[in-house]
């Protein structure tokens, strides 16, 4: 029965409003400010979720079913109040109840604080991947750290990102649910004892170790329907009273308290800067405490459920699955576990451990590809390292078997890497020790194969498999573009909310001009939304019949945000130099964080913001072209954007972006897509077809013939378009008053060999655009184009995805039929 249903014999959401005003949040007298309501609203679903746990965990206990623990740096959860009211059925009642107390409930839950828990896709994904696991009815959970800042709150100033701290848990999350009764106990640093065990065996202690406390606090996570609640488990870092009160009882009480700070810094922030010393020793401490607290809870569900059982069939029980390299560690803790705390037979110990684990590789970028140096690793997890070095020399052992006398190939493939500084090589420690390895997309997969790690699949072909990403189309269109959905269940029923795939009904309606007007209509409606919050974050103003043109995405060089910018600055100087007139008003919307250590991702960012100020102010571009970045680029606000966008920006360099899955929200929301053949791109064209996408700029497999050949000044002497933009660069002429400000990009570009091929694509990205205006001209032709976007997205829901891991990597099932 669904949870609504169940939870409508309860008090009204009403009824739970005026209790938890009251009860929970303090509020007897006077009105409610907004962020009571959201408050108590919040409690009062909360309680219902707490009821849907239970029963979903009394079914699994039941089942005896196998079940996930979905491991992973970044949870990017956004808000939640509007998602779980969907999902449960109760968005109409709490929209009355709301409006009975004089509130809407849009503003109500536009007022809950995103919850930051990751930086970009690989965050959004995981979450994305829990609501559909649950709609699924599938038992899996998420595990993670319960960041007090999360990454970090982004300010613009004088163009310039400025990074604040995101107090996100300031506000005590209703949605966050204490378990203190299941607080870990996690070693750190210590030494090594060499003993010698009766037998005369090596049988080593990890002694003198340092102890940090990880306190789980639940967030629930409601499938469509409230059939099934899972949850995402967020551990925060506490320091160990008993250890702090030995030190602070010894009289060195200054010392008490910095260890007390230094134990819980764990939590405090996603991702520090890992420039200095103390910050890539804060990130490793970071990676082994979220696996270690999470192989601490699956151990002890195992026991609880198998009194007495054998650790050798662990793996029945239980899949860890690795979301990129972050929680590697998970490979030598388990080990440790098995063979340290159970007394397994290193044999025994690594089968459970290679069939208990999997790995999703989500990048082919080498240096984001995780390396620890060994001396770090010896210091804060000295037992950790001896069991890497163990399962190292097993390995390669095996090479050499294979390949005998390879020992090139031998180096490639070690785990500990021997070039320069002495480094464990974190990939390869989670491909030697899982069962699966999956890319997520079909190019990126092929290229894991035959680029990154083509040593690893001639080893074991069989590993290796493609899952294209998905999103939850519940919350990226039917939650976040209302009228749409309201439209498309009219149409074709509402069927698609569980199964995507009936999306497809939707295409004979595409060329049906009533059908065109309302979805234009809808389109124009959201795009008079942003507008209004352009207006009013960044003081822009925006026309919404000008064709809105969005890039929204982590900054970085290979996303390329600096070739739209180089086309914006390109559009502009023909404009006020030559006189073109633009074929249809745009607005180019940039958003997005660049990390505080990467320097020329924020001055991409600074670049934006001056060609805005220029462009803005310019009598001659008013309308026809205007540039905003908007700032502190949020789930909450992809929420309010992608709606209303007609152009996606999706033009990362071939061969570098693992699959995107913005390119897959943009697509759903009737967005037409400008990328190269990159990621999901390529199956992004296969199914909405080559008429309906615009594709521009040299493939994956030309790059890598043209890298070691290619030379930006060809390019630069032989496009016209590249020279100006260049030249006006280097002529300060968008950024008077700072000159030499923009130095570093063109040297990039010119003198560092453009290695994210921007000069090689401009001309091909240029004609592709103008193609793009000459179709919006064309009203009928590009909502056509439009909805057959939406009528084919079908494929890139996260039911689809996690349905395919479920089956070929996970063994996990559907708990409700």
């Amino acid at each position: 029965m669904p949870l609504a249903t169940k939870a409508a014999g309860r008090d009204s959401l009403s009824a739970g409003i005026q209790h938890h005003l009251r009860y929970s949040v303090g509020s007897w007298s006077g009105i409610p400010s907004k962020h009571d309501i959201l408050q108590a609203l919040a409690y009062t679903v909360r309680a219902r979720l707490i009821d849907g746990l239970i029963a979903t965990e009394e079914r699994r206990r039941r089942c005896r079913a196998k079940r996930l623990v979905y491991l992973s740096a970044e949870f990017l959860i956004g808000q939640s109040l509007r998602n779980n009211l969907f999902n449960l059925g109760l968005l109409e009642e709490a929209e009355e109840a709301t409006r009975q107390l004089g509130f809407d409930l849009r503003e109500i839950a536009d007022t809950e604080a995103d919850a930051p828990l990751g930086n970009g896709g690989l965050g959004r994904l995981a979450a994305c991947f829990l609501e559909s696991l649950a709609t699924r009815g599938m038992p899996a959970y998420g595990f993670g750290i319960n960041y007090q800042f999360g990454l970090f709150k982004q300010e613009i100033d004088d163009g310039f990102q400025k990074e604040k701290a995101d107090q996100w848990l300031s506000d005590n999350s209703p949605w966050l649910i204490e378990r203190s009764a299941e607080t870990c106990t996690i070693p750190l640093y210590g030494r090594i004892e060499h003993e010698l065990a009766k037998d005369g065996t090596y049988n080593p202690m990890w002694v003198d170790w340092q102890i940090i406390l990880g306190v789980p606090y639940d967030l629930p996570v409601v499938g469509f329907g409230g059939h099934t609640v899972n949850y995402l488990r967020l551990y925060s870092a506490r320091a160990s009273d008993e250890f702090d009160m030995k030190i602070f009882n010894g009289g060195d009480y200054l010392r008490a308290v910095e260890n007390k700070i230094k134990m819980e810094t764990v939590s405090k922030v996603l991702y520090p800067s890992d420039t200095a010393p103390a910050g890539k020793e804060l990130r490793l401490v970071q990676e082994y405490f979220m696996v270690a607290c999470a192989l601490r809870d699956a151990v002890r569900d195992f026991h609880r459920e198998n009194p007495g059982g054998s650790m050798e069939r662990l793996h029945d029980s239980v899949t860890f699955q690795m979301n990129d390299t972050h929680p590697s560690l998970v490979v030598a803790e388990l080990m440790r576990i098995l063979v340290d705390e159970h007394a397994m037979a290193w044999e025994a110990a690594w089968t459970v451990t290679q069939a208990a684990c999997a790995y999703t590789n989500h990048t082919l970028l080498p240096e984001a590809l995780e390396n620890w140096p060994v001396d770090l690793l010896d210091r804060v997890l000295p037992r950790h390292l001896q069991l890497i070095y163990e399962i190292n020399r097993r390995f390669l052992a095996r090479v050499e078997e294979k390949f005998p006398g390879d020992w090139a190939r031998s180096e490639r493939m070690s785990i500990i890497g021997e070039s320069g500084q002495q480094a464990v090589r974190m990939a390869n420690l989670a491909i030697v020790g899982s069962h699966s390895v999956n890319g997520v997309a079909a190019l990126h997969s092929q290229l894991i194969k035959t680029r990154l790690v083509p040593d690893f699949y001639a080893l074991w072909p069989e590993r290796f498999n493609n899952k294209t990403n998905g999103v939850t189309h519940r919350r990226w269109l039917a939650c976040c573009n209302p009228s749409l959905a309201e439209l498309i269940t009219r149409s074709i029923g509402d069927g698609w909310i569980t199964k995507f795939a009936a999306i497809r009904s939707l295409e004979v309606q595409a060329s049906e001009e009533a059908f065109q007007q309302e979805f234009l209509r809808i389109k124009r409606e959201n795009k008079i939304q942003l507008a209004t919050l352009i207006y009013d974050t960044e003081q822009v103003r925006v026309d919404p019949n000008s064709l809105f043109d969005v890039q929204v995405k982590r900054i970085h060089e290979y996303k390329r945000q600096l070739l739209n910018a180089m086309y914006v600055m390109h559009s502009y100087l023909g404009l006020v130099d030559e006189g073109w007139k633009p074929v249809v008003p745009r607005t180019h919307i940039f958003a997005g964080k660049g990390a505080p250590g990467y320097t020329m991702a924020k001055l991409i960012i600074k670049l934006i913001n001056n060609i805005a100020l220029i462009v803005n102010k310019d009598p001659r571009t008013n309308g026809v072209m205007k540039v905003v970045f908007m700032r502190n680029y949020r789930v909450s606000l992809a929420e309010k954007i992608i709606p209303a966008a007609d152009l996606s920006e999706q033009i990362s360099t071939a061969g570098m972006e693992a699959s995107g899955t913005g390119n897959m929200k943009f697509a759903m929301n009737g967005a037409l897509t400008i990328g190269t053949l990159d990621g999901a791109n390529v199956e992004i064209l296969e199914e909405v077809g080559a008429d309906n996408i615009h594709i521009f700029g040299i493939k994956a497999e030309e790059i890598e013939v043209r890298r070691n050949s290619y030379d930006p000044f060809d390019c630069y002497h032989a496009s016209r378009g590249i020279r100006r933009v260049l030249d006006a660069l280097r002529d300060d002429r968008f950024c008077p008053g700072e000159p030499g400000l923009f130095q570093p990009i063109i040297d990039s570009l010119l003198h560092g060999g453009d290695p994210y091929f921007h000069l090689a694509d401009f001309d091909s990205y240029v004609a592709a655009q103008q193609r793009v205006s000459s179709g919006f001209q064309n009203v009928p032709a590009w909502a056509c184009k439009a909805i057959l976007n939406v009528a084919r997205s079908g494929k890139f829901t996260s039911d689809r995805a996690v349905s395919e891991y479920a089956k070929d990597i996970w063994g996990i099932k559907s708990m409700t039929g």
